[in-house]
């Protein structure tokens, strides 16, 4: 399955290649005279990650927070108690030393926080640079059942986990630039590489179904990062037409090889499309919808075991669907042009998982971009 949608991602990539050879120069949006309205839709909405360029010489800063909430588990598309996952779903780890016929332990809410520090140049106006830089804060709540068997809570307990995750580095190349009359069209190409400098053997104390409360290496989804080095390819269109605005973006994350802990996470294709309405130059409104499919865990950490569902490589990944609401705005005279606020927010509408795994409640994407 994983191979069908990184075969679409290469199509439309190539597409987009063929495209090329009708290719003008870059007009990113760069405007100079401080007398002209800048536009608050020249960039998608703050969810969208490397969705414009910039002209030639022409740097951007920018800082996101994210926050992802999860709450309860699924399998499949369907609900799932703790005390159903406790008493049901087989411990992949039976017949081990001190591991129970079903998990004992089950997570019931999840918060991720992820401060994304960002930075964008351009060497020439058809290519522009982007680096991003993530610090990540995690906190997963747990219920742990007494015993092997059974539904008497023992008790519950947290772990947490928090430093730089992965830092990325991106080229986004232009492939076509266009303007007519009715509208401007531009589309190009991301193509980027993510570095392992998050950790994968972060450990915390838990609470086990006996009582004990050992320290132990945290499951996969509370590490910070990958171990491996990523590709992270893509392909971003955009088009306007007066106060209207409208894109689309295809990507992918290829994992290269394993990590130092004998596994790697899987593959990840996404796809989103956007429309936004600009009432006035320093303000536009936004509707997305994104659809991802993750693919579950190749291989296991020797060091991550027990009774719960996030020690289970098979238990990651699925596919998704989210709708967004956003805002863009952007400062128009003195010290605030050109410097743009803006956030999203989302909720999911589909959520199909290989579980019992968390699902995810809601998406916030706050950020500040500056350009000069």
């Amino acid at each position: 399955m994983q191979n069908f949608e990184f075969l679409k991602l290469t199509s439309v990539m190539s597409f987009a290649v063929m495209l090329s050879t009708h290719a003008v120069l870059a007009d990113p949006n760069h405007n100079s005279d401080p007398n002209t309205p800048l536009r608050a839709d020249g960039h998608a909405p703050i969810g969208v990650m490397g969705d414009h360029r910039h002209a030639k010489g022409e740097i951007m800063l920018s800082y996101r927070f994210m926050r992802m909430d999860m709450d309860g588990s699924q399998i499949g598309t369907d609900d799932v108690s703790p005390e159903t996952i406790a008493t049901t779903v087989p411990n992949t780890f039976f017949g081990a030393p001190m591991q129970p016929p079903t998990l004992r332990v089950v997570p019931t809410d999840m918060v991720m926080d992820m401060h994304m520090f960002g930075a964008m140049y351009a060497p020439n106006d058809r290519v522009t640079l982007m680096g991003m830089v993530p610090y990540i804060e995690k906190s997963m709540n747990h219920l742990t059942f007494a015993g092997p068997v059974g539904t008497n809570i023992l008790g519950g307990f947290q772990t947490e986990s928090e430093g730089i995750g992965d830092i990325k580095v991106s080229a986004l190349i232009g492939l076509m630039d266009r303007k007519t009359d009715k509208a401007q069209h531009s589309i190009h190409l991301n193509a980027g590489l993510s570095f392992p400098s998050g950790s994968i053997t972060d450990r915390c104390r838990i609470l086990t179904p006996t009582g004990a409360r050992p320290e132990v290496r945290l499951p996969y989804s509370m590490q910070l990062g990958s171990g491996t080095f990523d590709l992270l390819p893509g392909v971003t269109y955009m088009g306007r037409s007066g106060s209207l605005g409208w894109g689309a973006q295809l990507r992918g994350i290829i994992r290269l090889g394993e990590n130092d802990e004998n596994y790697t996470l899987g593959n990840e294709a996404a796809a989103t499309a956007w429309i936004t309405y600009q009432p006035r130059p320093f303000v536009s409104f936004s509707g997305r919808i994104e659809g991802r499919s993750l693919g579950d865990i190749d291989g296991f950490d020797p060091m991550i075991v027990g009774p719960v569902q996030t020690a289970d490589p098979d238990n990651y990944g699925g596919s998704t669907i989210f709708l967004f609401a956003g805002v863009n705005l952007i400062g128009q005279r003195g010290a605030i042009r050109g410097q743009r606020l803006a956030i999203e927010f989302g909720l999911p509408i589909y959520q199909d998982l290989n579980g019992p795994q968390l699902e995810t409640d809601w998406l916030l994407t706050a950020g500040w971009q500056y350009a000069f």
